[in-house]
């Protein structure tokens, strides 16, 4: 009588492998479907983005992983110089804010036709500039 449960139970298992593997090769599927769409995007942003909005993204990306960092930071390690937090997290977000303003300014494809570039840098620069004076003078 043991020997026919195990039997029985042995189908249900050979049914199960097919269906186990099956999904694999769906989720396979998914994650190789998914990779070509990031290969496409990537190879579609170096083509159609000029160099000087891939340098602000370059920009952007180390402002976003600084901020990443000091919000780990804070959250493993605590809060003890708080101003001195937020502070540099502020700074991490504000300086994200700005440059991405930058960056719609440069962009080609928006219609920011009354202001030259030159003139979207130096509104940056100088909001830059009064905004890490208002940064340092949080500090105390």
């Amino acid at each position: 009588m043991a020997k026919d449960a195990k039997v029985k139970q042995a189908p249900a298992a050979a049914a199960a492998a097919p269906a186990a593997s099956a999904a694999a090769a769906a989720d396979a599927t998914f994650v190789a479907a998914q990779g070509a769409l990031v290969a496409r995007l990537y190879s579609t942003y170096l083509k159609t983005t000029p160099q000087l909005l891939r340098l602000i993204d370059a920009y952007l990306a180390a402002v976003m992983v600084s901020g990443i960092v000091q919000f780990v930071y804070v959250v493993v390690v605590g809060t003890f110089p708080y101003n001195s937090f937020l502070s540099g997290f502020i700074a991490s977000v504000g300086a994200f804010v700005l440059a991405a303003n930058l960056r719609m300014q440069l962009n080609p494809s928006n219609d920011f036709r009354s202001l030259s570039p030159e003139g979207a840098f130096a509104e940056f620069a100088f909001c830059s500039l009064i905004f890490y004076g208002f940064v340092v003078n949080f500090l105390g």
